[in-house]
């Protein structure tokens, strides 16, 4: 049987280029057809180079061929991808939506968990707050959602608030600090077993339909490890720079390395403000010019310089600090002991690190701090 051209064509308008609204040969897709009696030669070009797209396209053109013009045609197709190349200048950086009222956002991470990452950002949100900055602190970590407990509002629920028509969240707030958290919407024994999508629902439920007013800062208390839950904030909001915390021991060590990584990659490009060592040594009370350096000493500080990134201080192995997060009021809360002074230590270098990243580096949206109540006595 001798086949002609024409009904080949008729029979490509039926279908589609994968990824495209018009038929085949409307978009310009078929570029050539050739017919030796009951052989047909096709040539066609898309846009799509995956492998899936390019065997649906064959199957499409096979099928059609078959059932509208001959079903014994014996057909050759050449399918060839023309992909748009992307612009060599651009940088394919993760970016958010600016937050309204939120000056600078600041991701507390750890590469391990057990390292007190939830307390050293429940601690750095209340000395922010006694030093006079408006605080948010979002409680990230969907699967384990300490901070309800160490503020005292573990029985509180965030209400509703009418902002400019619409219904929006208004956060818990406690010693100066607001707060959401996945755990005011848990029961004490409830797990929260989520896939990434659900919990990155979640997540931007919490980001964007709450009201979270004029902040300074807004802390993120960021999940163990480097996975959704950090590449979903990152694409959610534009994150001023990141905090690591690690003790000194190699273990922990290895796994904040990674975390330093993840956020330096160029895909996320998100400036490392620094390390802090926390449990960097044990003092009994009875002993107080002693240091026992349990996990190691100085760890931290060797890789952030290896790193070569800011280290920005160390928090010492002290009882009355998990004992002050157990019941719900963060040990720097503490007036004139060494736990208070080690944490505004702390703090100030974590907001001298923020004003010199503002400084030297392009803001991700326009982010700046306007006022520096609490640190005239910042130095670097």
């Amino acid at each position: 049987m001798t086949l002609k051209k024409q009904d080949i064509l008729k029979a490509l308008e039926l279908i589609t280029v994968p990824g495209e609204g018009q038929n085949m040969v409307e978009s310009g897709a078929i570029k050539n057809i050739q017919v030796f009696g009951d052989e047909v030669e096709v040539d066609i070009t898309i846009n799509n180079p995956s492998l899936q797209a390019r065997k649906k396209t064959e199957v499409e053109i096979l099928k059609v061929i078959h059932k509208e013009v001959y079903e014994k045609a014996k057909i050759k197709i050449n399918i060839k991808v023309d992909a748009p190349v992307p612009a060599a200048n651009k940088v394919n950086e993760i970016k958010g939506k600016p937050l309204p009222g939120i000056q600078n956002i600041i991701a507390v991470a750890s590469g391990k968990g057990g390292v007190g990452k939830s307390t050293v950002t429940a601690n750095l949100a209340v000395t922010l707050a006694k030093m006079g900055f408006k605080v948010g602190l979002l409680d990230a970590d969907i699967y384990g959602p300490s901070m309800p407990i160490m503020f005292d509002v573990a029985n509180e629920k965030p209400l509703a608030t009418n902002v400019d028509g619409k219904s929006k969240m208004k956060p818990v707030e406690n010693y100066g600090v607001k707060m959401l958290s996945i755990g005011f919407f848990t029961q004490p024994n409830q797990a929260v077993i989520w896939r990434g999508p659900m919990a990155a629902k979640a997540l931007n439920q919490m980001i964007f339909d709450a009201h979270w007013g004029e902040l300074d800062f807004l802390l993120l208390d960021l999940p163990p490890g480097t996975g959704d839950i950090h590449l979903s904030i990152m694409q959610a909001m534009p994150v001023t720079g990141a905090v690591i915390v690690s003790t000194p021991q190699e273990v922990a060590l290895a796994d904040a390395r990674k975390g330093v990584a993840m956020f330096q990659q160029d895909s996320i490009n998100v400036p490392v403000l620094g390390i802090i060592e926390n449990m960097a040594y044990f003092t009994p009370e009875e002993l107080p010019n002693n240091k026992y350096y349990i996990f190691g000493k100085e760890g931290a500080k060797n890789l952030a310089e290896d790193l070569k990134v800011p280290f920005l201080g160390e928090i010492p192995l002290v009882q009355s600090i998990r004992e002050a997060g157990d019941v719900g009021r963060p040990a720097a809360m503490q007036t004139g002991t060494a736990i208070e002074a080690a944490f505004e230590e702390l703090t100030k270098s974590v907001v001298q690190e923020v004003v010199n990243r503002n400084q030297s580096l392009p803001p991700t949206d326009a982010i700046k701090i306007t006022t520096m109540a609490g640190c005239s006595s910042v130095k670097k």
